[in-house]
């Protein structure tokens, strides 16, 4: 199986505990892992950091890295061609909710980006499942309607990178008469999906090219993915998945452990200000309220799945961790690629620092990918 690494793009460095940075660590160098706090300050857009933090990851062996979205963040599409500037190879993982730019129009924007980039753009569908940072943008609809939106919205989306001769649209939220782009992309991009609630995985089953689930222990993982391929089955589709995982490696098990404690005190002084950051109503999130459901139960799940960053959190968002030396991190990774997960979606408290130390797990995973047993 190909493996596909996913980082994280920001524009300024931030994490829950205060971008904890690691000091004097490093990938098997032997010496201990400290942390120190080092919260945000600057600007948010921050051109020379995103650029740093981009080829951090590029030289790391990622993949992608994603261009998340808030109803604070700053625009996507211009944080996503500033990355795919500056790289060579990189390529981004562009969040976008729909409801607020046409999908005629939010189609040709990614054909444009993946024009001047070509194969480097794919699309992450975020429906969104907080109703005040919808209403932050003027969105006054429900969970429901959203996810009801979402679908027709990506039924014209692929019509518009794909017709070419004028097409009419009649759907619930979207009428097109006579649709039509002077600019397609050559090959198919792909569509990420995420969401937890049966509504997501109705949606998602039908047009997800690559479904996306936050990092739950093993049992969980196994069970979501045959829900939604139930779901796509239907639609003649067969999805790949992607989890989500917050890695704390160490040369040693203690170092790693000891780095996390670390990480953790350091989210609990910041909890109050890291609620406010994220800006979401996890009680709404079918995901976050998983996650929270698995921390109730234990602090580490399988081998070395660790909640607490989770639990302290209430789940915002990307949370839990895996947490031991490189080796046993990489050992973890693949537990979940012997499930059928074919995209691994890692991102750490430190993002910068983090994301030019991953590059060892990126190598052990690869080396050991081939070798794995993939369920049909």
């Amino acid at each position: 199986m190909t493996i596909e690494f996913i980082g994280i793009a920001a524009t300024q460095e931030t994490s829950e505990s205060g971008a904890a940075t690691p000091v004097n660590g490093g990938a098997g160098d032997g010496v201990s892992a400290q942390t120190e706090a080092v919260a945000a300050h600057g600007p948010v857009v921050q051109p020379a950091y995103l650029r740093a933090l981009a080829r951090a990851h590029e030289e790391a062996g990622f993949d992608r890295i994603l261009v998340a979205h808030s109803s604070a963040s700053p625009d996507g599409f211009t944080v996503a061609d500033q990355i795919l500037t500056h790289t060579d190879r990189l390529g981004v993982l562009l969040a976008h909710r729909p409801g607020f730019v046409a999908p005629t129009l939010a189609a040709r924007k990614f054909a444009t980006l993946d024009a001047f980039h070509p194969g480097r753009v794919a699309l992450h569908v975020i429906t969104g499942g907080d109703d005040a940072d919808q209403a932050r943008d003027g969105d006054l609809t429900d969970k429901a309607t959203r996810y009801r939106r979402t679908d027709d919205f990506l039924d014209v989306v692929r019509k518009e990178w794909t017709a070419a001769t004028p097409f009419d649209h009649d759907g619930e939220f979207y009428q097109v008469r006579g649709g039509w782009s002077a600019v397609r992309p050559a090959d198919p991009i792909p569509v990420y999906f995420g969401g937890a609630s049966d509504d997501a995985v109705r949606v998602g089953g039908k047009h997800a090219d690559v479904y996306a689930f936050w990092g739950e222990p093993l049992a969980g993982i196994a069970e979501r993915i045959r829900q939604v391929r139930e779901a796509a089955a239907p639609y003649g589709r067969d999805p790949r998945f992607s989890v989500s995982l917050r890695p704390i490696p160490a040369a040693t098990e203690a170092e790693a452990w000891e780095r996390a404690r670390e990480i953790l005190r350091l989210t609990k002084e910041r909890t109050g200000e890291a609620k406010k950051l994220f800006n979401l109503d996890h009680a709404q999130q079918r995901g976050s309220q998983r996650l929270l459901e698995y921390a109730a139960q234990g602090e580490v799940h399988d081998k070395r799945l660790w909640t607490a960053i989770a639990a302290t959190t209430g789940a915002a968002g990307n949370s839990t961790a895996l947490v031991g030396s490189y080796e046993q991190v990489a050992e973890s990774l693949l537990d979940y690629v012997k499930l059928g997960v074919s995209t691994l979606l890692i991102r750490g408290f430190a993002p910068l620092a983090d994301a030019r130390d991953y590059g060892t797990l990126v190598r052990l995973v690869r080396e050991q990918a081939s070798d794995v047993a993939v369920p049909a």
